[in-house]
C-alpha cells in the first residue's frame, strides 16, 4: 500500500486509519494525518501510533495518496500549496457536497481525485460508501481506493450524478433508521412495557430483520408478508401505516436530503 496522508482526523478519518490498521493493510508508520488544530490529530496519533507531523509540507511530502476528511466548509480555506504539494498524488474525498469539479480547483495537478459518499455505520466498520473518481483509476490506484474504503465496510462505484441520491438513502438513513428505532422504542413504552425492555425489544428486532434480510437476500415484501396473517396484529399495525401513507414519507423524506444534497453541490 502507498503511504497515506489525512487531511482531518475526525470521526471518519479515525474510522478509516483504525479499519487499516485492523484489516493490517498498512503499518502505523505509512499513515499520517493533520487537524484544523482542534487537536484529533494529535489524540489520533496518540491512539493508533500514526504520525502527525507538523507543517503541511511535512505530511504531504512522502504521501502517494491524500484522504481529505476535514469539514466541507474548510475546503476553500486549505492551504494554497496543496495545489503543488498534491501534484502527481491521488486525492481521496470525503467531503459532503463537494463535486469533483469543485475538487479538480483545488487540486488541479493530482493524478486522479475520488469523491465518496461513507456513512456513520462506517465508524465500526459496518458502513457502505459509494464513491466517483475524476478519471477512470489504474488498477493501483483502484486497489488503493478499495482498501480505504473498504475499511470503512462495503463500497461501490456510482456515477457522479447519483451521489446526491447516495447521499439522500444511505447517507442520511442512518438517522432515519436511529430515529425509528426510538419511535418504535417509545411505542412499546406506549403500549405498556419498561423503558429498558422496550428498547431491548425495537433493537435486537431490528438487528434480526436487517441479518434475515442480508442473509436470506429475499425481498422486504416478502418477508413483511411471511409475518402477515390475514387480520392478524401485524396486518392491523400494517394497515395503520398505509393509512398514513408511510412509503410516501419515507420517499418524501429521502428526496428532501437529496434535494439539499443538490443544493449543498452547487455551493
Amino acid at each position: 500500500m502507498p503511504k497515506i496522508a489525512f487531511l482531518g482526523a475526525g470521526r471518519m478519518a479515525s474510522a478509516i486509519v483504525d479499519g487499516l490498521l485492523a484489516q493490517k493493510i498498512c503499518p502505523p508508520e505509512d499513515l499520517a494525518c493533520a487537524d484544523g488544530g482542534d487537536g484529533t490529530a494529535a489524540a489520533l496519533a496518540a491512539r493508533t501510533r500514526v504520525n502527525a507531523p507538523a507543517g503541511l509540507s511535512a505530511l504531504l511530502a512522502s504521501a502517494d495518496t491524500i484522504v481529505l476528511a476535514c469539514k466541507p466548509q474548510q475546503l476553500g480555506g486549505l492551504d494554497p500549496r496543496v495545489a503543488e504539494l498534491t501534484a502527481g498524488k491521488l486525492v481521496l474525498s470525503i467531503l459532503a457536497g463537494k463535486r469533483l469539479a469543485r475538487l479538480a480547483q483545488v487540486f488541479p495537478r493530482a493524478r486522479n481525485i475520488v469523491r465518496a459518499m461513507p456513512n456513520t455505520p462506517g465508524q465500526i466498520g459496518a458502513g457502505i460508501t459509494a464513491w466517483c473518481s475524476l478519471h477512470l483509476l489504474v488498477r493501483a490506484d483502484r486497489a488503493t481506493v478499495d482498501a480505504i474504503l473498504g475499511a470503512l465496510g462495503t463500497e461501490l462505484s456510482v456515477t457522479e450524478p447519483q451521489l446526491d441520491a447516495v447521499t439522500g438513502l444511505s447517507g442520511s438513513g442512518p438517522a432515519y433508521v436511529f430515529e425509528f428505532a426510538g419511535s418504535l422504542r417509545d411505542a412499546g413504552v406506549a403500549a405498556g412495557l419498561p423503558r429498558d425492555i422496550a428498547w431491548k425489544l425495537a433493537l435486537e428486532t431490528i438487528l434480526g430483520s436487517a441479518r434475515l434480510m442480508a442473509r436470506t437476500g429475499t425481498e422486504p415484501e416478502t418477508l413483511r408478508d411471511q409475518v402477515t396473517s390475514p387480520n392478524g396484529t401485524t396486518y392491523a399495525g400494517l394497515q395503520r401505516l398505509a393509512a398514513r401513507d408511510f412509503r410516501g414519507l419515507i420517499k418524501e423524506t429521502v428526496l428532501a436530503a437529496t434535494a439539499r444534497s443538490e443544493e449543498l453541490s452547487r455551493d
